[in-house]
């Protein structure tokens, strides 16, 4: 029987820190069995061509562990060139995968997931390097909801590549100011796999957005519940370095009989011009405060006299 290491029996020292990437198609299974081989073959060729074009050759050169998974591919690297993998390469995969795909005249699109994890992994050159805790969490960072939404719901003619960050990946080299990329850019997300018990903070990023990323769906409830109410100082002062907090207040605008809302708007809304005591405002029925996301004008857009037709 092979032997295996008892844990917590002795010390020992950790395994080396490497960089994970890991990469899934998208509907991989939605295309014909005939092509799947060809897709397969593909995704690391995009790969190499995305990190060459990027200035990253060394790292496919140098890749350790790498594994095609079918519909998509996985390897590690050396930590130390994570920043410019977060940036300015999933830019150049985004670039790569839009020129891709508007040559391959709609026989098939590849958009890519992407999960970028930082850990100790063991590489020694053995054939089963690389498994381990922070290899499994950059898979399951891969299949949770949230960059499987965000990529659904963009346009397929805009967004190719959709990319989650573990929250040490993020800490380390967006929050530490280390990538080209400010902390702006990145949504937290709670990260979540159906049927599996896995639950992280992790942080999505999508270099070429379209659609709406505010979106339950995609951040989770406690996520955007978190984002809209008010901040305290202290709280402000505990948020992660590298990100700027905004508060919420609550925001009233006013005009004649009316709301115009222009923008996005957190937090409660009143109204304070009600015609005759009651809930009827400039012909709209208002009851309660209205939150959450408002975009362009709520209510009808009024010129000159409103009750013109009543004199």
């Amino acid at each position: 029987m092979p032997r295996t290491d008892q844990p917590y029996a002795r010390s020992r020292s950790l395994p080396p820190y490497r960089g994970i990437l890991a990469v899934d198609a998208k509907d991989f299974t939605g295309y014909p069995a005939v092509q799947h081989g060809s897709i397969s073959r593909m995704i690391p060729e995009l790969l190499n061509a995305s990190l060459e074009r990027a200035g990253l050759a060394e790292v496919w050169k140098d890749r350790r562990f790498p594994d095609s998974t079918g519909d998509g591919y996985v390897f590690g690297f050396d930590p130390a060139v994570m920043p410019f993998v977060v940036h300015p390469w999933l830019a150049a995969l985004q670039d790569v995968l839009t020129d891709f795909n508007m040559n391959s005249a709609g026989v098939v699109r590849i958009r890519l997931r992407a999960s970028l994890n930082i850990g100790p992994l063991p590489d020694t050159g053995d054939e089963f390097d690389g498994n381990g805790t922070p290899r499994n969490d950059t898979h399951r960072l891969l299949d949770s909801r949230p960059v499987k939404a965000v990529l659904a719901a963009s346009s397929a003619h805009v967004t190719q590549v959709a990319a989650i960050l573990s929250d040490r990946c993020y800490q380390d080299v967006v929050a530490s100011g280390y990538t080209g990329r400010h902390p702006d850019h990145f949504i937290e997300v709670p990260a979540t796999v159906e049927g599996k018990p896995f639950a992280q903070r992790a942080w999505l990023y999508v270099p070429t957005p379209s659609g709406n990323l505010y979106d339950r769906r995609v951040l989770g409830d406690q996520v955007i519940d978190d984002q809209e109410k008010p901040r305290t100082a202290g709280e402000d002062g505990r948020r992660d370095a590298g990100r700027k907090a905004t508060s919420a207040p609550r925001s009233v605008v006013r005009a004649d009989r009316s709301n115009v809302n222009s923008g996005t708007v957190h937090g409660g809304q009143h109204i304070s011009n009600v015609d005759g005591g009651g809930d009827h405002i400039g012909g709209d029925y208002v009851r309660g405060n209205k939150t959450g996301t408002i975009h362009g004008n709520q209510g009808d857009t009024v010129h000159g006299d409103k009750h013109e037709d009543h004199r």
